[in-house]
């Protein structure tokens, strides 16, 4: 399996365009499916770089449920990322699965805040640069806010649930990391809350 990644890698690496390394390798990773069955199920923890570089691939490729399996076994043993990826494995899940999220919440789309907050659960007690974590807090915090909120809108109370767990997050990402770029979400967050809480007192 080594030598057949090692043969799909060079592949990979002599195309320019980012786009199609996707493609490539969502057309690669089903023939990998039963490896990955077989490793997770069977394994007892020992370093697997193949294992490894395909937790990475489903992340890229969009397959996030399918790379938190993986992930969840390699920070339970320890496992580490080959060597051309030089990030711990914590630091690596942490700011491959943020990305993933901001980028999808920047093109409109929804991601799933569980996975992200299993994920912060699963490296809490790593090492990593503050920035990375505050990068993983800020997709957290993005992916449970309410998108009427965050567009400076006020939406009905019942919308605005998760609001303060997005709200914790943020927070915690700016106390991390100055830079991370919340502050203005933070504020119409927190301008949501005090309208709903206003419009309430209306009511009554």
């Amino acid at each position: 399996m080594l030598a057949r990644l090692a043969t799909e890698r060079r592949r990979l690496k002599s195309l320019q365009s980012v786009a199609r390394k996707v493609e490539v390798k969502r057309e690669l990773l089903p023939g990998y499916t039963d490896y990955v069955a077989g490793a997770l199920a069977g394994g007892r923890g020992a370093q697997d770089d193949v294992l490894m570089t395909l937790m990475i691939w489903r992340i890229d490729t969009g397959d996030h449920v399918g790379a938190l399996d993986i992930a969840r076994y390699a920070l339970r043993h320890g496992l580490t990322l080959p060597d051309q990826y030089e990030r711990s494995t914590a630091a690596a899940i942490a700011e491959e699965f943020a990305e993933a999220a901001l980028a999808t919440l920047r093109d409109g789309s929804t991601f799933d805040g569980g996975l992200l907050a299993e994920v912060a659960q699963l490296t809490l007690s790593t090492d990593m640069h503050d920035q990375i974590r505050a990068k993983l807090y800020k997709a957290r915090g993005l992916a449970y806010a309410p998108a009427a909120a965050l567009a400076g809108d006020t939406p009905p109370a019942a919308a605005l649930g998760d609001t303060g767990f997005a709200l914790e997050s943020l927070r915690r990402a700016l106390q991390l990391d100055a830079h991370v770029g919340v502050k203005q979400h933070i504020a119409r967050l927190e301008k949501a809350l005090v309208d709903a809480t206003g419009n309430q007192d209306d009511r009554t």
